[in-house]
C-alpha cells in the first residue's frame, strides 16, 4: 500500500513539472543555454519533493523542510494559476492568429526567376562592374538562378537576405528556430508568440509567490478564536454555558518551535475553558525529537480538565501513539482512548467521550464505538471527540448529540477546501450529519507547507446551551 502511495506521489510530482516545463520554460524561451538552464532547475526542484517527503520523517532530513515545502505550495500554485489562464491564453493566441495584421505575415508564394524574365522591366545591374548579365534578366551569382534581393549560398534564399541553410521568414535572418532575428510582419507575430508564454508565466509567477507569501503568514501567525454557540435539545440546563476550548491539528514538527506550543497554551488559557479538549494530530515525530516542543501543554487550564484523542498522524510516528500518550499523561493531559468520563457541572453530568482515529485500526488500535459509548446513561447528553469527521457516521447510531473533529484543516490551501468533501462529510464548522450535529475544527497548525490559504488556524471555543 505504501509503494503504491509513494509510485503515485511520484507520477504526480512528474506529470505536474512536465507541466510547469511547458508552460514556464519551452513557452518563455528559446533553444540554447537559457533552457537547458532553467530546464536542469525545474529537474532539480521536482526531485526536491518526493526526497523531502522522505527526508522529513528522519533527522538528517529536517533541513529539507524549508525549501522542500515551500517549492510544494509554489508548485502547485504554479499549477493552479497557470491551469486557470490557459482559455485566456487560448483566446489571446486565437486573435493573434486571425487577427488580419498576422494574415499580412503569412509569407509570399515563391515565383521562379524564369517566369519573371519574360515581365518588362528596367534591367537588373549587379553591385559590381563586369559581374553577370546587362540584357534585363536577374543576376546569377554563381551560375544558379539567384533570387531577388542577395546572393546564394548553393540553396535557394528567401526574399529580403542570406540564407543559413534553412528558411528564413521574409524580412530578415533566422536564428535556427524559425524565429526572427529581424523586424518585419512575420517577426513580429512570432514576437508576440513569445510575449504571450513570458507574460502568462510572469502573471502565474507573481500570482503563486504572492499567495503563498500570504499563505506563510497566515500560518505562522496567531490562530484565529472561533466562539460557537451549540443548542442541544437534551442538555440538562445547569450544564448551559458549559464551555469547550477545542484545539487540533498542532502538527509540532521540523517546521515548528516550542513558541508555537506556548502561544497556542497561552490563548486557550485566555479563554478560561471549563474544559480543554485536543482532537488529534498533535506530532509528527518521537518523543525523542519532540518533547520539548511539547512541554507547554502542562501549563494547560481549565476546571474540568484537559482531554486528548489520537489522530492519523500520532500512528505515522516511529514509535507509534503509546509513547505520546503516556507523555501527554505526565504534562497532565489525559488521553480518551475508546472510553468516556463524566463532566460535572453546577449539578448536572454531561459524558465526555473519546475514541480512537480509524487509522489505528491498522495496528490495531482502531476505533470501538460500543467500548466509549455502550451501557451509558441515555437521558444524559453525550460530546464525542472523533479526529476525523466522518467517524459521526457511526457516533450517529450511539446517538451521540455533539461530535468535535478536525484533521480537514479546512482544506488548508484552496482549493483543496473542494476536494475534501470527497472523503469527508464536513469541511470546517459547524454542520449536522445523520441528525449529529459535528463541529469541525481547521486546526491551529499546518502539515507539510507551511502554508495557510482561505483556511485561518483556529482555536475554538464552544458554548454548550
Amino acid at each position: 500500500m505504501i509503494v503504491g502511495f509513494v509510485g503515485m506521489v511520484i507520477t504526480v510530482v512528474i506529470a505536474v513539472h512536465v507541466y510547469l516545463w511547458h508552460r514556464l520554460v519551452r513557452s518563455t524561451t528559446r533553444r540554447g543555454r537559457a533552457r537547458r538552464a532553467l530546464t536542469w532547475g525545474l529537474v532539480g526542484l521536482g526531485a526536491l519533493v518526493p526526497v523531502t517527503f522522505a527526508g522529513t520523517r528522519s533527522e538528517w532530513g529536517h533541513w529539507l523542510a524549508w525549501p522542500g515545502y515551500l517549492w510544494l505550495a509554489i508548485m502547485f500554485y504554479l499549477l493552479v494559476y497557470l491551469v486557470v489562464l490557459e482559455i485566456p491564453r487560448a483566446v489571446a493566441w486565437l486573435f493573434i492568429r486571425r487577427s488580419p495584421r498576422a494574415k499580412a505575415s503569412e509569407p509570399p508564394v515563391a515565383v521562379p526567376v524564369a517566369a519573371r524574365s519574360t515581365v518588362p522591366g528596367p534591367p537588373v545591374v549587379s553591385g559590381s562592374a563586369g559581374e553577370g548579365a546587362r540584357d534585363g534578366s536577374p543576376v546569377a551569382s554563381d551560375g544558379q538562378d539567384a533570387p531577388l534581393g542577395g546572393a546564394s549560398d548553393g540553396q535557394d534564399a528567401p526574399l529580403g537576405g542570406a540564407s543559413d541553410g534553412q528558411d528564413a521568414p521574409l524580412g530578415g535572418a533566422s536564428d535556427g528556430q524559425g524565429v526572427p532575428a529581424g523586424g518585419g510582419p512575420v517577426g513580429e507575430a512570432m514576437s508576440r508568440r513569445l510575449f504571450l508564454g513570458r507574460t502568462t508565466a510572469a502573471i502565474a509567477g507573481v500570482s503563486a509567490l504572492g499567495t503563498v507569501g500570504y499563505g506563510i503568514r497566515t500560518a505562522l501567525g496567531d490562530p484565529v478564536i472561533e466562539p460557537v454557540k451549540v443548542m442541544l435539545p437534551n442538555l440538562d440546563p445547569r450544564l448551559g454555558g458549559l464551555r469547550f476550548a477545542v484545539v487540533s491539528d498542532i502538527h509540532l514538527g521540523p517546521l515548528t518551535g516550542r513558541a508555537h506550543a506556548e502561544r497556542i497554551v497561552r490563548m486557550i488559557n485566555s479563554l478560561r475553558p471549563d474544559v480543554v479538549t485536543i482532537v488529534g494530530d498533535l506530532i509528527d515525530g518521537t518523543v525523542a525529537e519532540l518533547g520539548a516542543l511539547a512541554r507547554p501543554f502542562a501549563d494547560l487550564e481549565a476546571s474540568h480538565g484537559s482531554y486528548f484523542v489520537t489522530g492519523n498522524h500520532e500512528y505515522y510516528t516511529a514509535n507509534g501513539p503509546t509513547e505520546w500518550i503516556d507523555e501527554l499523561q505526565s504534562l497532565g493531559v489525559r488521553s480518551l482512548r475508546n472510553e468516556r468520563v463524566e463532566i460535572r457541572h453546577q449539578g448536572g453530568v454531561l459524558d465526555l467521550a473519546g475514541i480512537n482515529d480509524v487509522t489505528g485500526a491498522t495496528m490495531d488500535d482502531g476505533p470501538d464505538f460500543d467500548r466509549a459509548l455502550g451501557g451509558r446513561d441515555t437521558t444524559r447528553s453525550t460530546v464525542l471527540l472523533a479526529h476525523q469527521p466522518i467517524q459521526v457516521e457511526e457516533a450517529a447510531r450511539h446517538k451521540v448529540d455533539l461530535q468535535l473533529s478536525g484533521h480537514t484543516h479546512g482544506g488548508q490551501m484552496v482549493p483543496f477546501n473542494l476536494v475534501v468533501p470527497l472523503q469527508q462529510p464536513a469541511v470546517s464548522g459547524l454542520s449536522t450529519v445523520d441528525g449529529v450535529q459535528v463541529y469541525v475544527t481547521r486546526g491551529a497548525g499546518f502539515w507539510g507547507p507551511p502554508v495557510r490559504v482561505g483556511a485561518p488556524p483556529e482555536i475554538t471555543l464552544v458554548e454548550l446551551r
